[in-house]
């Protein structure tokens, strides 16, 4: 099975188009684009009667004591967590490509709801947590949200884009699902998975 995220090499930097913050000209953050990037797939088993999409951040901060904070640097060796930045399940199996700006087109206040689209299920991505206590942007965010690092993170990020084969038409899941209730729903169901990475920093020095 092969997949392609159509804005980058595999290993390469994602654009900033497809990120939600960038590197601005003055400070520290500005909301970029947060377009989500065309993806595709091919050579999926015969036997395959769903997909599932997954991309995630392994190089997320376990603690957010240094984090965006004037003056100090999150160090390389603090541990690190996963960030879910698209959770989609229930792709039917016709499909193989869903086009850039179909899932997301614009950073959402708040997020988008999940739920059924043309194109699958989405369930929340890890944003939903991140702004849980933030007034001006807390709620549910379904579907894609793009890569926003912290500013002063000493390491590179990964995004691994990843579509799943599956031998079954729907893993069940339904409402506010995350990246980590996905994986465990289509555990025992994968029969061919393919993975794409991309780096971005938000950290002018890296």
């Amino acid at each position: 099975m092969k997949i392609s995220v159509e804005t980058c090499a595999s290993g390469t930097a994602i654009p900033t188009k497809f990120a939600f913050g960038k590197i601005p000209t003055e400070g520290h953050f500005e909301l970029s684009s947060n377009v989500n990037p065309a993806i595709s797939w091919s050579d999926a088993p015969i036997e395959t009667k769903s997909f599932a999409i997954i991309c995630h951040d392994p190089d997320v901060p376990s603690s957010g004591e240094d984090v965006n904070q004037e003056g100090k640097t999150v160090p390389a060796d603090l541990p690190r967590v996963d960030f879910y930045h698209w959770v989609l399940v229930d792709v039917p199996s016709s499909m193989s490509k869903i086009s850039e700006g179909a899932d997301s087109s614009g950073v959402t206040p708040k997020g988008k709801a999940p739920g059924q689209q043309p194109h699958g299920i989405t369930g929340i991505n890890s944003y939903t947590d991140w702004f849980a206590g933030d007034p001006d942007m807390n709620g549910s965010y379904g579907g894609y949200d793009g890569p926003c690092p912290p500013w002063n993170d000493s390491i590179m990020h990964h995004y691994h884009f990843t579509v799943y084969a599956l031998d079954v038409e729907t893993i069940g899941l339904s409402g506010a699902f995350t990246g980590a209730d996905a994986l465990a729903a289509i555990d025992g169901h994968v029969i061919a998975e393919a993975s794409h990475m991309g780096t971005y920093t938000m950290n002018p020095n890296l």
